[in-house]
């Protein structure tokens, strides 16, 4: 079962990683996105084509998101913050118009409409939707490039051989950073538990993430329950925050 959010690498035709942005209350109809191409426009898609392509090992379901943006905002200044919400702002008034915000002619209609309502350019607009899309569609997609730390113009990033936040009482393992990559897999293990189980247990869905995507790791190298806990929960109000923008749920 695929999901929206959920990302395709695929090898045939030629190589290329899509996005699934929206997929209709039926789960038929999808559009998608690639990434990292610089042109790329919103694709429609048949949920069932998507399905065979995977099945068929033409593409391969990545795991972990490879452009999802970082939850971590801590260290952000204000006006990093002030520039993410103004964006935020923008995309959500044009996602309340799904599907048609996917496509050309309507689309441009309703950059048009929020440039001129919120006073940005058109190109600005139309970047604030590809950042959006190219990242994972959470409002931390539109935070400015620039600067997530101290160093001008560089973002900061987890480092392997440090570990953040509080020790582990043991002393024996520093414990693993819940980087971007880490908190996107906790999002797919929520996903897809929730899709197959009838009743959702964050206890269930965290177990069957190590089954599923940490099994020939250490046991001292593994996420704990708490960081799990921590960020489903942080996303989970973030996903809250966006809804209450919108005056149509997302599909």
């Amino acid at each position: 079962m695929l999901l929206r959010n959920d990302v395709l690498e695929y090898t045939l035709p030629h190589p290329h990683t899509v996005r699934i942005l929206w997929v209709d209350s039926t789960g038929t109809i999808a559009y998608t996105y690639e990434l990292n191409a610089s042109r790329a426009t919103p694709q429609l898609a048949t949920m069932q084509a998507l399905v065979d392509d995977v099945r068929e090992q033409r593409a391969t379901l990545l795991l972990i998101d490879p452009c999802a943006a970082d939850d971590d905002t801590a260290d952000l200044p204000l006006r990093h913050l002030a520039l993410r919400d103004r964006a935020f702002a923008i995309v959500s008034a044009l996602c309340e118009h799904e599907p048609a915000i996917y496509q050309p002619r309507a689309r441009g209609q309703l950059v048009t409409r929020l440039s001129e309502l919120h006073g940005v350019s058109y190109p600005s607009v139309y970047r604030y939707l590809r950042r959006f899309w190219e990242r994972g569609q959470t409002i931390n997609a539109l935070l400015p490039d620039y600067g997530n730390s101290g160093a001008p113009g560089k973002t900061r990033r987890a480092n392997a051989d440090i570990k953040r936040g509080r020790p582990r009482k043991s002393g024996a393992h520093p414990g693993l950073n819940a980087d971007p990559a880490i908190r996107g897999t906790f999002r797919t293990a929520v996903a897809r538990y929730a899709a197959t189980h009838a009743a959702f247990s964050r206890r269930g869905a965290y177990r069957q993430m190590i089954e599923d995507f940490f099994k020939a790791r250490d046991a001292e190298a593994l996420p704990t329950f708490g960081q799990f806990n921590y960020w489903i929960e942080k996303d989970a109000c973030m996903g809250s925050h966006a809804a209450a923008r919108q005056k149509h749920p997302v599909n």
